[in-house]
């Protein structure tokens, strides 16, 4: 069966479509994350997780409405787990960018699920990007020794990649064992209150600030709904594989929002870092076996 040139154009047409939402969707998320660093000096990072938690958990409890009955033990302590995973993960990631640009932080937080695909891998071409990989950062700290990078805000990001590979293994676990979204919904309300008192000893009053809420509001909105939705819609158009390499580019956004958003300007060396993260992220995904 022959495809006719009005389809094909309709296919391509779709395609660019939904690889633009998803690139919206990662310069929605990094911009959040730089209008957080914004209200740091005001809430702290923590403060900001906290806003951010509470907020998205209450916009994916209204969507997804979540069943609370059915459920065994077993399924509540993995949405708890996937709760405390992402609330370290994103903390981590909020006291980093505190310290280190934007741009920075997120290559090296991407670390995280880029060693987890490499090591699920069984291929001698995840040696090359593991590498390649290791290039990237062993520049990024040679031009952060130069350039005055903060060691404490690598660090942080680097805990933050740790969180995240967690935080991926943990979201499959936490699917399989609720519908839908619910399973997300619970661990952000789990998430919440894990960061409760870091955030009030931290921020304390502060989160009570109306301008420091309607700035959390948004960064939730930013940095979670309107991802989700971008992303929920450009799966449905593209393949998986697409999808993935796409999101790969999320460094690079990140360096683009805090350029555009605080203003911080980045070396070539900083910038040739990236650019062989970013590889090795779209390499790893491209020979990545089915799964």
């Amino acid at each position: 069966m022959s495809t006719t040139p009005e389809a094909t154009s309709r296919t391509t047409s779709g395609y660019a479509g939904a690889a633009g939402l998803l690139l919206a969707s990662m310069l929605c998320q990094q911009i959040g994350a730089a209008l957080a660093v914004l209200v740091f000096p005001a809430a702290g990072p923590l403060g900001m997780v906290f806003l951010r938690l509470v907020f998205s958990a209450v916009i994916l409890f209204a969507v997804a409405r979540p069943q609370l009955r059915g459920h065994g033990r077993a399924a509540w302590w993995t949405a708890a787990w996937f709760g405390a995973a992402m609330a370290a993960m994103n903390s981590f990631i909020y006291a980093s960018i505190e310290r280190v640009p934007l741009g920075v932080a997120v290559t090296l937080e991407v670390l995280g699920p880029l060693v987890l695909s490499v090591i699920a891998s069984r291929r001698a071409s995840a040696i090359l990007w593991a590498v390649l990989a290791f290039a990237g950062v062993a520049l990024l700290g040679r031009g952060g020794l130069s350039g005055g990078l903060d060691p404490l805000g690598i660090l942080f990001a680097l805990a933050a990649a740790a969180c995240w590979a967690l935080y991926i293994l943990l979201s499959a676990r936490t699917g399989a064992a609720f519908p839908g979204l619910g399973g997300l919904a619970l661990a952000m309300a789990f998430g919440t209150v894990i960061a409760t008192p870091g955030a009030v000893f931290t921020a304390g009053t502060a989160l009570l600030d109306p301008l420091v809420l309607a700035v959390g509001l948004g960064v939730a909105l930013l940095s979670s709904a309107v991802p989700y939705a971008f992303e929920l819609i450009s799966l449905r158009r593209i393949p998986a594989a697409t999808f993935s390499i796409l999101t790969s580019m999320a460094p690079a956004v990140a360096a683009l929002a805090g350029f555009l958003v605080l203003g911080q300007e980045l070396s070539w060396t900083h910038l040739v870092a990236i650019a062989l993260v970013v590889a090795a992220s779209i390499g790893a995904v491209r020979t990545a076996p089915p799964r």
